[in-house]
């Protein structure tokens, strides 16, 4: 699917990026909270939190090494279907090692995987995942399950980890049910959160199953067979926001879409970060200040990535589905800053 005109993709306090095609078109040293103009397109820079900044992470997230048929749904013929041509890298290859080099650029204080590291849990799949990742990042680098990674029970990559980082901790939350698509978060899990709560500064939230909020319909309605994370575990992650103002927000995957949300009771923000493997091909970086979190979702700019990338705008079209516009999604549900709490 052919694009014509630059694509504004991401702005940060200083930077504006655009994209055609396999061009990137990046501008930096912009002034914060500021309004330009590049070909045509207009952008207006986040506004910078207060106070230093204390450090940087990234999070990627449904990255499937071992996948080889993009846009399959289970055994339906339906597509397009999309696979590397002859004399192509596997595409997973490509788009995990853009988006490596480009994390290494910003020299993060850690790298975390949100689930989803295979296409099958296969032991191949995570050894390619380990060379990719682990190589680089080394001790910074922290990973959770998801489904794909739990389809027949395995287990490696499960339980939670509790990360800190200088001016915010990070609770990584193992969603997954082995066996299953949607995911939980469990009794002790909130006991365990409740806890390390009670005593932690500001934190942020992250899993792999996106969180339920009442409102929606179709597939969003509340039901035992939802998507993402169950409405119960959802509302029960609510109420630990709830009751805990330090913490900042829940971002997961999952989806391969890019969202914000509020939770009902807590009125905390539920992000969904689009995944690494397909259109538009991306990972998010964060910004600590003192006084808030920034988050900056990157495409993924290597040109052999945005070739394969710009491929997949039409997956799902014989389901009706108008793909590009759900996995981009809007540019303020890719890059905001996350307030400290009031």
């Amino acid at each position: 699917m052919a694009v014509d005109t630059y694509e504004l993709t991401t702005v940060a306090d200083d930077t504006v990026v655009l994209h055609l095609g396999e061009e990137t078109l990046r501008y930096d040293g912009l002034r914060p909270d500021a309004d330009y103009e590049f070909h045509g397109i207009a952008a207006h820079t986040l506004a910078r939190p207060e106070g230093d900044l204390l450090c940087r992470f990234a999070t990627v997230n449904d990255i499937h090494f071992g996948e080889s048929e993009c846009g399959r749904i289970g055994d339906q013929p339906l597509g397009p279907i999309l696979r590397r041509e002859p004399g192509e890298r596997p595409y997973p290859e490509v788009m995990n090692g853009g988006a490596v080099r480009e994390i290494a650029g910003i020299d993060p204080a850690a790298v975390i995987v949100k689930g989803d590291l295979s296409n099958d849990g296969q032991d191949s799949e995570w050894a390619a995942f380990e060379a990719c990742y682990r190589i680089p990042f080394g001790e910074r680098l922290h990973v959770v399950r998801g489904n794909h990674d739990a389809h027949h029970g395995q287990t490696a990559y499960s339980g939670d980890e509790w990360i800190d980082l200088p001016g915010l901790a990070i609770a990584l939350l193992d969603t997954t049910i082995p066996f299953g698509t949607p995911g939980a978060v469990r009794p002790a899990q909130i006991e365990w959160l409740d806890d390390r709560l009670a005593t932690a500064g500001r934190t942020l939230l992250l899993g792999h199953h996106q969180q339920w909020v009442p409102g929606g319909d179709g597939p969003e309605r509340r039901s035992d067979h939802y998507f993402g994370l169950h409405p119960d575990s959802s509302d029960a992650l609510d109420a630990v926001c709830a009751r805990h103002p330090n913490v900042i927000a829940y971002a997961a995957g999952h989806t391969h879409r890019h969202s914000v949300r509020r939770m009902a009771v807590s009125g905390r923000p539920t992000i969904e970060v689009g995944c690494v493997k397909d259109f538009p091909g991306t990972w998010a970086e964060y910004r600590v200040y003192e006084g808030g979190v920034m988050q900056v979702v990157h495409r993924i700019s290597d040109p052999e990535a945005l070739r394969w990338s710009n491929r997949c705008r039409a997956l799902y079209r014989d389901f009706d589905i108008d793909y590009e516009q759900y996995a981009m999604g809007a540019l303020d549900d890719r890059c905001f800053v996350i307030d400290n709490p009031a």
